[in-house]
C-alpha cells in the first residue's frame, strides 16, 4: 500500500490539521506503509524533506474569524506527473479545498485509486459556507462522484454528509504520546513560584483570547493586584492578526504578569504544556475538536474552556465541570479561580487528563483509519462488481429485446 496523505493547508504555519497528518505519517511509517504528504507551498524557501511534496500555491485567506488557505494548482500537469510517478494507491484527502481537490480527483491517475476525505473544519458553524450555499452543494456532489469514504474528527463533521451513500465514520484526532505526557522537561524561566495559566494558538478572533484576558483581569481585582503579582502568571504563546491589539489592550489595564512568548518551534510546545499549572482555550466557535485540550491533557494539566462543539466531545465527565459558555468571561474567571486556589483539584484533573488523552494515541487512531481504508476497499469492488453485472444483464436485456420484437412466425415460413 502506498498512501498520499493531501493537505491543502499550508505547512508554512503550526496548525491541528499539520500536526494530526504529520503524527497520521509517522504512526503509518512504523508500520512499514510507504507514506508521502502533499501540501501547497505559501514560500519559496520551504523544504521539508523526501517525503512532503509542495503541489500547488497557497495563499492566506481570511475565513470564519481565522486565516485558512486557498490552495490553486496553476499547473495542473505537475499533479499528473506526481500522480504518475508516484503511484498511489489512497489518496487521503484532509480537509476540502476549492479548487485544488477538484483538481487533484480529475486527474485520470485518481480514477483507480481509493479517496477518502477526512473533514477537520465546522461546516456546520461556517458563516462563509452560509453565505454561499453553492459551495457546499459542489462539495456534496463531488463527495458522491469521487470519495470513496468520509471520516469526521467529530460527529459535527459528518452532518453535511447525512445523504452520502458510501461509508463515513467518526475517527478523532490522534496525539503523539511519546510527545506529549508528563515527562517532557518544562520552560526553565517559567518555575513553579507562581501558578501558570498558558494559552497556546492564533491570536486571531476565532480563539478567543480577549476574553481569557477580560477573565484575567476580574481575577486581578477579586483576588489583589498584591496577590496576583507574586503569585499568578498568564503566558500566551502564538502569534495572529490581534497580536498587537491586544498586546495594548493588557498596558492599557495595566494587567500583571501576562507574557506574550510569540510563536515558538513546535518542538518546544510540549514543554510550555509542561510548564502550566491550567491550560484555557477560549475558543469561541468553529472548534470541530480540540487537539489542543487533549495535547494539554496528555501532559497531566487541568483544562478550562468555552463550550464550543469541538470542545464538548473531549471534556466529558469531570471535564465537563471546567466549561463555562462562549464568551461568558465572568463564568470562566470563576472555573479559573477554582483550580488556583485547589492545587489538590488541579493535580486530580491532571490525572484524569493522562488517562483521557490514551483514548487518541496514535496506534489506536492510525488502526482506525487503516481498518476504514480496507472497508471502503471492498465497498468499492463490490460496487464496481454491481456495475459490471448491471452492464451485462443490460446487454443480455437488449439481445432478448430484438428477438422478442421479431415476429418469430416470419422465421419458420419455409423459402418459396
Amino acid at each position: 500500500m502506498k498512501i498520499a496523505l493531501i493537505s491543502f493547508h499550508s505547512f508554512f504555519q503550526p496548525g491541528g490539521v499539520k500536526r494530526h497528518v504529520l503524527g497520521l505519517a509517522k504512526e503509518l511509517k512504523k508500520r512499514k506503509i510507504t507514506v508521502k504528504i502533499i501540501a501547497p507551498r505559501r514560500s519559496f524557501k520551504e523544504n521539508y524533506g523526501k517525503d512532503v511534496i509542495l503541489l500547488g500555491t497557497s495563499f492566506p485567506l481570511p475565513f470564519s474569524g481565522g486565516v485558512s488557505d486557498l490552495g490553486i494548482n496553476f499547473n495542473p500537469l505537475a499533479i499528473e506527473d506526481v500522480l504518475k510517478e508516484e503511484k498511489f494507491n489512497v489518496l487521503h484527502f484532509h480537509n476540502f479545498g476549492f479548487p485544488s481537490t477538484l483538481q487533484i480527483l480529475a486527474s485520470l491517475s485518481a480514477s483507480n485509486t481509493l479517496n477518502i476525505l477526512t473533514c477537520h473544519f465546522n461546516i456546520k458553524g461556517s458563516k462563509f459556507l452560509k453565505r454561499f450555499p453553492v459551495l457546499l452543494y459542489l462539495l456534496k456532489k463531488i463527495c458522491q462522484w469521487k470519495i470513496d469514504g468520509v471520516i469526521g474528527v467529530a460527529p459535527l463533521n459528518l452532518e453535511p454528509f447525512r445523504k452520502y451513500k458510501g461509508p463515513k465514520i467518526v475517527i478523532p484526532n490522534g496525539i503523539d504520546l511519546e510527545v506529549f505526557n508528563p515527562k517532557v522537561p518544562q520552560i526553565k524561566k517559567f518555575n513553579k513560584d507562581r501558578v501558570n495559566i498558558l494559552f497556546l494558538g492564533r491570536i486571531e478572533k476565532r480563539k478567543g483570547l480577549i476574553y481569557l484576558l477580560k477573565a484575567y483581569k476580574i481575577l486581578e481585582k477579586k483576588l489583589g493586584g498584591g496577590w496576583v503579582s507574586s503569585n499568578l502568571r498568564l503566558i500566551i504563546v502564538g502569534e495572529g492578526p490581534l497580536k498587537n491589539d491586544l498586546e495594548n489592550w493588557v498596558k492599557l489595564n495595566k494587567l500583571k504578569n501576562v507574557i506574550f512568548e510569540g510563536k515558538v518551534p513546535e518542538d518546544k510546545v510540549a514543554s510550555y504544556y509542561k510548564s502550566c499549572d491550567i491550560y484555557c482555550s477560549p475558543a469561541i466557535f468553529g472548534e470541530s475538536f480540540g487537539l489542543v485540550l487533549v495535547e494539554a491533557m496528555a501532559c497531566g494539566k487541568p483544562v478550562v474552556a468555552f463550550t464550543n462543539e469541538g470542545y464538548k466531545g473531549v471534556l466529558t465527565g469531570k471535564g465537563a465541570r471546567f466549561l463555562a459558555k462562549p464568551r461568558d468571561y465572568k463564568i470562566l474567571a470563576e472555573k479559573l479561580e477554582i483550580l488556583i486556589k485547589n492545587k489538590r483539584l488541579r493535580e486530580e484533573m491532571g490525572k484524569w487528563g493522562i488517562k483521557e488523552a490514551k483514548k487518541y494515541s496514535w496506534p489506536k487512531i492510525a488502526g482506525r483509519v487503516l481498518d476504514f481504508y480496507e472497508l471502503c476497499r471492498k465497498n468499492k469492488e463490490r460496487q464496481k462488481r454491481g456495475k459490471r453485472l448491471f452492464r451485462i444483464e443490460k446487454y443480455i436485456d437488449k439481445i432478448l429485446n430484438k428477438v422478442y420484437n421479431k415476429n418469430i412466425l416470419n422465421w419458420l415460413k419455409w423459402p418459396k
